[in-house]
């Protein structure tokens, strides 16, 4: 992997919001036809997530039905990295991870100076999408 890919999928206690935004294309659970989002990724000891509020997710579905994806980075540096998501669905895994991204989450919105910070994180626990990105 290019170095300054690796870099910006890095990201660090000083990582802005930007930082953690990327687009993702996924394939139509449904329609079979192309799904351009904006989404966060985080990075945890070394591997990328991606997830989201809790509820049911358009993208979740898509890359349940179709794991193959392209994860677009568009900030520091621009790429398009062919991945594979990987359904986190083990309880300790869940518990673990989401440990380490809503204290991330939170430290981003306090960096910022808003006082918003993740609501009802055992609901995220139990509700949120989580997928491992795994790339070619």
């Amino acid at each position: 992997m290019d170095s300054a890919i690796a870099k910006a999928l890095a990201l660090g206690p000083d990582s802005t919001m930007a930082d953690h935004t990327v687009d993702i294309t996924t394939i139509g659970a449904r329609s079979g036809e192309p799904r351009r989002i904006e989404i966060w990724f985080h990075n945890v000891d070394g591997a990328v997530y991606l997830t989201g509020l809790p509820g049911p997710r358009s993208w979740y579905a898509n890359l349940i039905a179709n794991p193959r994806f392209t994860f677009h980075l568009k900030h520091a540096v621009h790429a398009d990295l062919a991945a594979t998501a990987v359904p986190i669905t083990a309880p300790d895994d869940r518990a673990r991870l989401f440990g380490v991204i809503i204290r991330g989450i939170d430290d981003l919105y306090v960096r910022r100076g808003s006082r918003r910070h993740v609501a009802q994180p055992e609901r995220w626990l139990a509700e949120s999408p989580l997928v491992r990105v795994e790339f070619d």
